[in-house]
């Protein structure tokens, strides 16, 4: 059975997006990127709500020198994609389909049926996963900066108990928390 996986970067006051929706504090270093591709690289799947997939669809089309961003567009152009949006009429990428809604049990049947990982990104969709138990694990790269609000990057209204499962400090300040759902 595949895990579903969140992973978000993350201000360290919690924050995926500052108020004015800018992310820029949060573009992973080289240290950071190769250790993200790594973790993407068992993921067979990525289930995305659509302003998540707005900013990731890049990936289909980059064409970079960089041999890390090289291997993350490789990585992401391989993996099935689902796109869950009411308002979105065409994809921009291969092995990508739309799903209108986020159907809890249509996800833990792909669960039981996937060979490999699953990651779901968002923190809306994400949200949902986790109201709904399904999320396995979560990887969350806190930056060193305070945005003061935003999007945030966890649920609110939602406990859950999770167990540490490794943690690891990068050069940048950037700190990466494992965790599986206890």
């Amino acid at each position: 059975m595949a895990k579903l996986v969140y992973s978000a970067i993350a201000s360290l006051d919690g924050y995926v997006a500052d108020e004015d929706g800018k992310w820029d504090w949060s573009v992973p270093d080289e240290e950071v990127h190769v250790f993200v591709n790594d973790l993407e690289r068992e993921v067979g799947t990525h289930l995305y709500g659509r302003r998540m997939y707005d900013v990731m669809v890049a990936w289909e089309t980059m064409q970079d020198d960089d041999p890390i961003m090289r291997d993350y567009a490789q990585i992401w152009r391989s993996a099935e994609k689902v796109v869950y949006s009411r308002a979105l009429d065409a994809v921009s990428s291969e092995r990508t389909r739309i799903e209108r809604d986020f159907d809890p049990e249509a996800v833990r049947a792909l669960k039981a049926s996937a060979e490999r990982d699953i990651s779901i990104g968002g923190p809306e969709l994400a949200g949902q996963a986790i109201a709904a138990g399904l999320v396995d694990e979560c990887h969350l790269f806190l930056s060193p900066v305070v945005v003061g609000g935003g999007k945030k990057a966890l649920p609110d209204g939602v406990r859950v108990q999770l167990e540490l499962l490794d943690e690891r400090r990068f050069r940048n300040g950037v700190v990466h928390l494992h965790y599986r759902a206890a």
